[in-house]
């Protein structure tokens, strides 16, 4: 999953985001309000940790036009700020959770981990499940209904797959498949999604699958369940 650190304090930001990728989220850093809304409004991000004040655009401001723009990441203020007013202010505007600067990064993250919790499908389960294929969240291995036939998907192709199986028979863009799993500002080569790509529909077939990606020409991608009639 990927969160977005919307901070001006740039130690701080980078102490939460190392202690963020420690629990193996993907982790992205804006340090103004201009830049939050710009990379939030991309949708790519289960999780925006927001602070109040910032240059530029403050987070409350943020938070408003986010979730004017149906943006539906779930969003934490982080502030210094402990009045019962901006508090209000900010769950009244749309924010998720609100904890008050100093803190303790133990708390942060167990406070990520229920907001992303609740913020799947597949809440309080282990596996992902579209047609005949089960994609265990926890131990990355994925599993044929249909044949019994199982196989390990790691790193880039585990994400790859997750996200298209949390959108199945949705036509999802190159551009957004790419931000989603390899970040905005990576400097990976873009033809390394279709290659991963490949690496995934293989891996489907090895296992026996109904399930397959196809490409739509022109869009972008979808995952689809092959009728066997």
């Amino acid at each position: 999953m990927r969160i977005l650190i919307v901070e001006d304090e740039f130690k701080l930001a980078d102490v939460v985001a190392s202690r963020l990728r420690q629990e193996k989220y993907i982790v992205d850093i804006s340090t103004d309000g201009e830049d939050g809304i710009y990379n939030g409004l991309t949708d790519i991000y289960d999780l925006i940790i927001l602070d109040v004040m910032l240059p530029k655009m403050n987070g409350f401001e943020v938070l408003r036009k986010l979730r004017a723009n149906k943006i539906g990441a779930k969003i934490i203020m982080l502030t210094a700020k402990s009045m019962l007013e901006d508090k209000l202010n900010g769950f009244d505007k749309g924010a998720n959770d609100y904890i008050t600067k100093p803190f303790h990064i133990d708390e942060l993250v167990a406070r990520v981990n229920v907001q992303l919790r609740n913020n799947t499908t597949q809440a309080n389960k282990d596996y992902i499940e579209v047609g005949d294929i089960k994609l265990n969240i926890h131990t990355s291995n994925l599993v044929c209904t249909t044949t019994g036939e199982s196989i390990d998907i790691i790193c880039k192709e585990f994400m790859l797959l997750e996200y298209l199986m949390q959108n199945p028979n949705q036509i999802i863009s190159k551009e957004r498949i790419y931000e989603k799993v390899w970040g905005m500002d990576s400097e990976a080569e873009s033809n390394n999604m279709e290659a991963y790509i490949s690496f995934v529909r293989k891996k489907l077939k090895v296992i026996g699958s109904n399930v397959t990606i196809k490409a739509v020409r022109g869009l972008g991608y979808r995952l689809e369940v092959e009728s066997n009639e």
